[in-house]
């Protein structure tokens, strides 16, 4: 079989314009839709829990299609052009190109096994093998908490002079403060309350920043600390961020702001 000149050029010039076609999901009035807009969309979706399948992609291809025909008609009314637009579209540009620079960056400064348990060995410190049941009542003065001190010794309930506290959130219950650890609370207040035996009160008033206190040790207990493991996604997120806020600084430094 022999092919005559001008059939064989038009074979050639199909033959050509194949690999361009295989680019382009669809063409809309000339404009073309590459296939990679509609990869990206599947993966989008599929990461969110949808399976990919021919009726995923069909669907895909509808949308990117509707898609471009309404955006052709907002380009003909020139809305692409308007201020609030443009401001828009740049916030959008920066998220996502922020997004993908912080994704290379955590790739590349990954939080390590040895750093989590660090950070855990650390966490276990910090709170103590031991948690307290105690109560508090918050007054302004010195001489209110010693005021309050001088009526327990007589005999006065404590759960009923929590009622004045001005720790609103435990004072309509006895001043109660539940079960935690020393680390719960700031150092003068768990000074106090660590040197206190099980049914004490405190003798004198424990001033901190927000007044002074007079606490009762109701028990103590052995400390309930998480496992490693039950709390390794919350360790290497919390890491994850420390990296991430130390990076911004050491570029912020660098930065000329005026």
């Amino acid at each position: 079989m022999t092919f005559k000149p001008a059939r064989l050029l038009v074979l050639l010039f199909a033959a050509a314009a194949l690999p361009v076609m295989a680019q382009n999901l669809a063409v809309v009035n000339g404009k073309a839709i590459p296939s990679s807009r509609a990869d990206a969309m599947v993966k989008q979706m599929t990461s969110q829990g949808q399976p990919d399948s021919p009726q995923l992609r069909a669907a895909v291809k509808e949308e990117l299609i509707n898609r471009e025909i309404l955006m052709q008609e907002a380009d003909k009314q020139g809305l692409g052009n308007t201020p609030e637009v443009k401001n828009q579209l740049e916030l959008a540009r920066q998220s996502i190109v922020l997004r993908s620079l912080i994704g290379d960056y955590l790739k590349k400064h990954a939080v390590t096994d040895a750093e989590i348990k660090a950070e855990y060995d650390k966490f276990k410190a910090q709170a103590g093998d031991k948690e307290y049941h105690a109560r508090h009542i918050l007054v302004a003065t010195e001489d209110e908490a010693k005021a309050i001190i001088a009526k327990l010794k007589a005999g006065t309930k404590f759960e009923d002079l929590a009622k004045q506290s001005k720790d609103t959130g435990s004072a309509a219950n006895g001043g109660d403060l539940d079960w935690a650890t020393p680390a719960s609370f700031v150092k003068p207040f768990s000074d106090a309350m660590v040197a206190l035996k099980k049914g004490d009160i405190t003798e004198t008033p424990v001033k901190t920043q927000f007044g002074y206190h007079v606490i009762k040790l109701e028990d103590v207990r052995p400390a309930k600390v998480p496992t490693l493991e039950e709390v390794r996604p919350q360790i290497a997120e919390a890491l994850q961020q420390k990296k991430l806020a130390a990076y911004q600084e050491e570029l912020r430094k660098k930065a000329k702001i005026q």
